[in-house]
């Protein structure tokens, strides 16, 4: 008989995992205004705030869900049961034609806390560098965890979005704060808290200018254009662009937090853009209902709003990438939508529509309109999320370039003189959501 051998394999002298560390004992709550307690315990910042209550099923990409300035002044609650297991980053990239800073969609944590059903006390990811816990943490973020997260879901999806407390420590033994002491995020102007102050510039070196109207913008939105070799110019969410637009190729309008009733200068001002300009103009989330405003429809508050990487849209015309009849899987976050009027605007027309609840997902400018005018309610860029309709930046990009072509031979032709850019001080390349 043949002895059998056995091969002594070693064992690794590092882990599949790291430790995060215990999450500490100190009991934590999430109160409704509606009356509702939920009880766990503490693991951001030790300290109690108010924010509207809202839900994401994503299933991953916390940390560009948490760090999206659309999530200011709420509670996000998690569906998926267990969150933190892959850690998180260092949110820094360098400036240039491929990055815009920040790995992540801001400098900072945006939500104004988080709630899950099940935080991870280990990570992995080659690219982490610190738990989730000490991440909000560092950020003074407070954070509540081993609560039913399905149970608040649901009573979120039947009652609507609902402001609501987390209370740390001593107070989460306090009785249910009074009704008139919840605080409504929804009464600010929150894009104003979010939105650059100053105008800067990315990727100055790009072959094609573009304005960014910046409602709180995500940053992977600024990357979705340099890396198509836009030049980009950010712009606060009031600014004046009509007294600077002759030296761009293209305006895009960025998503935002809160209200859309905040930004009427901004729709105003669009107005009177898209009535004497005839360059494209792309809008994504709050972008997309001041392009619908601007253009005469209303916007109207949901009662819990689209939030998640799995929302199904339809294609009611084609346009560039889109085409129509298709359904499109895109990642959205939102409370408001745009009213859907029959008959439409003259001139404009619906683009998709939500397969789930109907809502105007989409609009676009009609052929006949000589216009090229594209918003969204869902964000094309991800991040995170499904990447079905990413192409719709180099739709807008494509047609900036088209035009200006266009632009450049007609001048050529009639002799007419390139309009130089206006002296206009600009600061260094930054990412605009700091706060």
């Amino acid at each position: 008989m043949f002895g059998r051998q056995f091969i002594r394999i070693p064992r690794l002298a590092r882990g599949l995992a790291t430790q995060s560390g215990p999450i500490t004992g100190v009991p934590a709550a999430l109160h409704l205004k509606t009356g509702q307690s939920f009880h766990g315990r503490s693991f951001g910042a030790p300290k109690s705030v108010f924010g509207e209550t809202v839900f994401s099923t994503s299933i991953t990409s916390y940390t560009e869900s948490m760090t999206d300035p659309s999530y200011r002044g709420q509670i996000l609650v998690f569906t998926t049961p267990l969150i933190g297991n892959y850690g998180v980053p260092l949110n820094k990239a360098p400036f240039d034609s491929q990055d815009v800073g920040v790995v992540l969609e801001s400098l900072n944590i945006q939500c104004t806390a988080v709630v899950v059903g099940d935080v991870a006390e280990k990570f992995s990811h080659y690219t982490a560098v610190e738990s989730l816990a000490s991440w909000c943490q560092r950020h003074d973020v407070p954070a509540i965890t081993g609560v039913d997260t399905r149970a608040i879901t649901r009573l979120l999806r039947d009652q609507g979005t609902t402001l609501g407390r987390i209370a740390v420590g001593s107070d989460a033994a306090l009785p249910v704060p009074a009704a008139h002491e919840f605080w409504d995020p929804s009464t600010e102007n929150l894009v104003d808290q979010v939105s650059t102050k100053t105008p800067y510039q990315l990727n100055a070196g790009g072959s094609i200018k573009i304005a960014v109207l910046d409602f709180g913008a995500k940053a992977n939105i600024m990357r979705s254009l340099v890396r198509r070799d836009a030049a980009v110019t950010v712009l606060p969410w009031n600014y004046d662009f009509n007294a600077v637009r002759d030296q761009y190729d293209g305006l895009f309008l960025t998503n935002g937090p809160g209200d859309p009733a905040h930004c009427m200068e901004a729709a105003l001002n669009l107005r009177r853009t898209l009535q004497e300009w005839d360059k494209p103009v792309f809008g994504i989330c709050m972008g997309h209902q001041i392009i619908g405003m601007a253009a005469g429809l209303d916007a109207y508050r949901m009662t819990f709003g689209n939030r998640g990487h799995n929302q199904p849209v339809l294609a009611l015309a084609s346009s560039g990438s889109i085409k129509a009849g298709r359904v499109y899987v895109t990642s959205q976050n939102h409370q408001y939508a745009l009213k859907l009027d029959d008959p439409f605007p003259e001139g404009w027309e619906p683009f998709f529509i939500n397969c789930n609840d109907s809502s105007v997902e989409g609009i676009k400018s009609t052929a006949e309109s000589g216009k090229k005018v594209w918003g969204v309610q869902f964000h094309p860029e991800s991040a995170g999320g499904p990447l079905d309709t990413i192409e719709m930046f180099t739709d807008f990009v494509l047609e900036c370039k088209a035009h200006k072509l266009q632009t450049l031979a007609a001048n050529k032709i009639s002799g007419t003189a390139t309009i130089e850019p206006l002296t206009e001080p600009l600061a260094a390349p930054q990412i605009a959501v700091q706060a």
